[in-house]
């Protein structure tokens, strides 16, 4: 009996590892990502959230990325509880753009104490969330709710601009 329990403490423990490992790699992915010199939205979301989903209408962010081809735009999908979302997101006319990425993080788990909380060491506690980032550097947060394209468009000309510090 001792055996077992050990071998599942084992193998519970290697899944933690690879899982651990897969949220670094991603973590990495998305620093070196950032760190590019052009402009980079990144916006977390989830295929549940219905604030989310608000977003996705044909003069929401299909309509930003049209009309920003030289920012990069990154879509992760967080909380997700092993949705993946691609329907959603191609329902609302995303997919395909040459500066559009989806990704999903490896971590599923929507529970509070379980779910990811931090990314880039910048908190996540609310969907959506919306980063602009430029060189590396966080320009604007917006961590609470549903994203007003006419402001990210200025935080975007913003971030784009030189800034002295």
């Amino acid at each position: 009996m001792k055996f077992w329990l050990l071998l599942a403490v084992c193998f519970g423990l290697v899944a933690t590892t690879r899982a651990e490992d897969a949220a670094a790699v991603f973590e990495r992915e998305l620093a070196a990502r950032v760190a590019a010199p052009r402009v980079t939205v990144v916006h977390f979301w989830a295929p549940w959230c219905p604030n989310c989903r608000a977003e996705l209408t044909p003069d929401g962010w299909a309509s930003f990325i049209a009309g920003h081809p030289d920012v990069d735009v990154v879509f992760i999908n967080v909380w997700h509880k092993g949705q993946d979302g691609a329907a959603k997101l191609a329902a609302g006319g995303l997919g395909g753009q040459p500066n559009f990425t989806a990704l999903t993080h490896p971590n599923p788990a929507r529970k509070a104490g379980e779910r990811l909380d931090a990314l880039l060491g910048l908190p996540i506690s609310w969907l959506p969330t919306t980063w602009v980032f430029k060189d590396g550097k966080l320009r604007y947060a917006m961590n609470y709710g549903e994203m007003r394209f006419a402001v990210l468009d200025q935080f975007v000309r913003d971030a784009a601009d030189a800034w002295e510090r």
